[in-house]
């Protein structure tokens, strides 16, 4: 079945039934809005075990386990992932996320992949949630599996989940990042966008410059929502850094920009190339030295691959962005906050409001397009924050839109499966779970606006490095979580 030893290594783990089907996940390309592939194995899948499946216009799929004999009269369960994953590399694999399968492995305690995204979000909830579909020694009322689409971009699937899709009151959702612990809320989001439009600026004589390429790599990353506090640098504002000083000290002149690739990822990298006045080379090498230097150590804490480039470019442009442009831009991204921006005063050690400044692109000549993203588990705080961020870029001149944004999901610590699940890990496992809400955004804050009903947790094993190339999930936390699914779903 699985022709990669690697693959066979991760299918012999325990549970077995779940690492089998997590391995198949791997091998099948999944990125966010490409799902068609992984669609097709879930449906196969279906057939394969002669299970009702059903999809809406979306591409959103529900798999049906009946309920075991006795127990038709039950309400349904329903159990809840999203089929895409994020697709992120370090700078020097080569993958095709849409053709190619991942390359995970064993490593230790952990399971890992090489130089890529793991896709453990959400694919080891989709596991979780197949292994329930089919395990015959389960006695389980009748089982909705929902497979969402588009989760990590858009959350195209879970606000358009068509009509008629789920008949349950009680969602599990298989997306969160910690076992041992019980979410019962998260953050809402919402997206700010700036795009800069200028007519580039030619060329002044050839002798007059020299181009250099100047990049910062090998940083942490992570994900925008359950990394945000954790210090990690943010590629596009240490870039920026560095240009803006070399800018205001020995006259460099940006020609591009390129950092970061998704609005809900720390950056990782950023690149620039620039032209620097014939004989101020030397003196910008040495500035851009010192201020590395000042900036690993600031970092030397939460990133220790840090890598800063500086070095004669391969490739010579053929426009400069004109000096007003590139002051605007460079001040723009200096001014544009990053990271925490309040912590919640109802839930200690949670973070309340933050924003992202996930990319800086420059699709064509004359255009920059900036990317950011808020969230916020107070409603007010979330628009506020955007409107912040919109207004630096308004003072730059860039022409600014919101996205539609996602609701966040309040707390109900009162609620039935809660205070049930609560018990039933307490009886597995001699300890209590905490019950927290988390700054991630989560899918069930939008299930609530068309199924108000519902009453829900998240639960997951634990994930770490999530959204970056350092994602990797705890094989003893899948078997640890496996048991619990098990007795959640026969007995809540």
């Amino acid at each position: 079945m699985f022709k990669n030893t690697k693959k066979m290594e991760i299918g012999s783990l325990q549970p077995q039934i779940v690492w089998e089907i997590f391995a198949e996940i791997t091998r099948v390309p999944r990125p966010s809005k490409k799902e068609s592939r992984i669609q097709a194995f879930v449906e196969d899948f279906a057939r394969q075990h002669r299970l009702e499946s059903k999809r809406d216009e979306k591409g959103n799929i529900v798999l049906i386990r009946p309920a075991s004999s006795g127990r038709e009269d039950e309400p349904a369960l329903i159990l809840q992932s999203h089929m895409d994953m994020v697709c992120e590399k370090d700078a020097d694999v080569r993958i095709d996320f849409e053709n190619d399968p991942i390359d995970a492995y064993v490593d230790g305690e952990w399971v890992k992949a090489k130089g890529t995204t793991l896709g453990a979000d959400c694919g080891i909830g989709m596991a979780l949630q197949m292994a329930v579909l089919i395990d015959k020694d389960l006695s389980c009322p009748r089982i909705e599996a929902l497979f969402t689409v588009d989760e990590e971009q858009g959350l195209t699937g879970a606000m358009n989940l068509g009509d008629g899709m789920l008949t349950g009151t009680r969602m599990i959702n298989l997306d969160s990042e910690d076992e041992g612990e019980l979410f019962i809320g998260c953050a809402g989001g919402i997206d700010t966008i700036a795009t800069l439009r200028y007519t580039p600026a030619a060329l002044g004589a050839k002798d007059d410059y020299t181009y250099y390429y100047i990049g910062v790599s090998g940083l942490h990353g992570g994900h925008s929502g359950d990394d945000i506090e954790k210090g990690f640098a943010n590629s596009n504002k240490l870039l920026n850094r560095l240009l803006w000083n070399l800018d205001r000290e020995c006259g460099l002149r940006v020609a591009r920009f390129d950092g970061g690739n998704l609005r809900n990822a720390i950056p990782r990298e950023a690149e620039a190339v620039a032209a620097i006045p014939v004989g101020r080379t030397a003196e910008a090498e040495k500035l851009f030295r010192r201020l590395a230097e000042e900036i690993a150590a600031e970092f030397k804490q939460t990133e220790t691959s840090m890598k800063f480039t500086f070095q004669p470019a391969t490739e010579h442009p053929t426009h400069l962005l004109p000096m007003e442009v590139q002051r605007r831009l460079l001040d723009l991204l200096y001014a544009l906050p990053h990271g925490v921006m309040a912590m919640s005063r109802s839930m200690p050690g949670l973070v309340e409001t933050s924003t992202n400044l996930a990319s800086v692109k420059m699709p064509e000549e004359g255009v920059v397009v900036i990317t950011t993203s808020q969230r916020s588990s107070v409603e007010s705080a979330k628009r506020d924050i955007a409107d912040r961020v919109a207004a630096v870029f308004a003072l730059a001149g860039a022409e600014v839109r919101h996205t539609d944004g996602y609701p966040g999901w309040t707390p109900n610590p009162d609620s039935p499966l809660v205070r049930r699940a609560a018990e039933i890990y307490r009886e597995l496992f001699g300890n209590d779970p905490k019950i927290r809400a988390i700054h991630a955004g989560l899918e069930c804050g939008l299930f609530l606006t068309r199924y108000p009903q519902l009453d829900m947790i998240s639960t997951g094993p634990t994930l770490r490095g999530v959204h970056s190339p350092a994602e990797r999930v705890e094989v003893a936390a899948v078997a640890k979580v496996w048991r619990y699914l098990r007795e959640l779903v026969e007995r809540v």
